[in-house]
């Protein structure tokens, strides 16, 4: 099928050349060159946005001002060499397991490893405004990664793993399968740059992907009633997929579809999809009917919004 032809502003009418003033409400009076240099930058950079689903004026409008800003985000230098250390030692782990395990199964988070100055972030901003516990749940890729840079699992219990034997019975047969390493989960009180710690249990999880999603919501409310957090601000869940796993798996429909329900509510849990466009055995084209793995969260109505 031949891509339809772009949209071009010379197509509409309007020459660049002849750009004259137009007013705005509440704003100064911009020439149409500055107007269309401000929405490529809004519509046309490396990060798209998707809201207008939100059947809610008051919440689309709040979103829109955070986004089509005037003049982008800008990070300074401390902060960009923050995320800088963070992706490189997320590499750097990567690196280190393909050449001293080249053999063994690692699930690696090659080509996806902002993933973990993603969630570092994340924490480092729930506990700047008074999160103190997060309950993770995620598949086995980049788990190790998480585990040893996010989790801050001891590298010497990770690494034993990969070098430890199978257990053999009596008669001198191999007992279990030996990959427990992507199985287990660990809990941490994790200092933020911030000055607080905060707490982060990564949940177990079975080889089926998307399993652990109800198990997760489930602990993340059962610590805000422990805790008497009827805000739910205080405990946080976050969920990690895959592209396919998101849109191929009911359990994550399910799970999403209770999130609203006043007996089930968390308050709202983050999610988080790799998609690196690489299912295991699913081209893109071939795994879903949507054009983006996350469409299918749209079917959700917003039940509440925390500003």
């Amino acid at each position: 099928m031949d891509s339809p032809m772009p949209i071009m502003i010379e197509n509409l009418g309007f020459r660049v050349w002849k750009m004259t003033g137009f007013p705005s409400d509440n704003r100064p009076v911009q020439t149409l060159r500055e107007i269309l240099s401000r929405l490529e930058q809004a519509c046309c950079g490396t990060i798209g946005y998707e809201y207008m689903h939100i059947p809610d004026r008051e919440k689309c409008n709040w979103l829109r001002e955070r986004i089509e800003t005037i003049k982008p985000m800008e990070y300074i230098v401390e902060p960009r060499e923050v995320i800088l250390d963070r992706l490189i030692g997320s590499s750097q782990f990567e690196n280190f397991l393909a050449k001293k395990w080249p053999a063994q199964k690692r699930f690696g988070l090659e080509g996806a490893e902002t993933l973990i100055p993603c969630m570092k972030g994340v924490f480092d901003r729930s506990s700047d405004i008074g999160v103190v516990s997060i309950v993770i749940g995620m598949p086995h890729r980049g788990r190790l990664n998480v585990l040893g840079n996010v989790v801050r699992k001891p590298l010497r219990q990770i690494f034993s793993e990969f070098d430890k034997k199978k257990p053999k019975d009596e008669d001198g047969l191999y007992i279990g399968t030996g990959d427990v390493k992507y199985h287990l989960g660990t809990s941490y009180d994790r200092p933020t740059r911030g000055g607080k710690r905060i707490r982060l249990s990564q949940v177990a999880n079975p080889s089926h992907l998307e399993a652990v999603d109800p198990v997760v919501v489930g602990k993340t409310r059962a610590k805000q009633y422990y805790s008497s957090d009827s805000e739910r601000t205080k405990n946080m869940g976050v969920l990690i997929h895959g592209d396919r796993s998101f849109v191929g798996q009911g359990v994550v429909y399910e799970t999403l579809h209770l999130s609203g329900l006043p007996n089930y509510t968390t308050g709202g849990t983050i999610h988080i999809v790799v998609n690196n466009q690489v299912a295991f055995t699913t081209d893109p084209e071939a795994g879903r009917s949507s054009q983006y793995c996350t469409d299918v969260a749209k079917a959700l109505k917003p039940c509440w919004f925390r500003r």
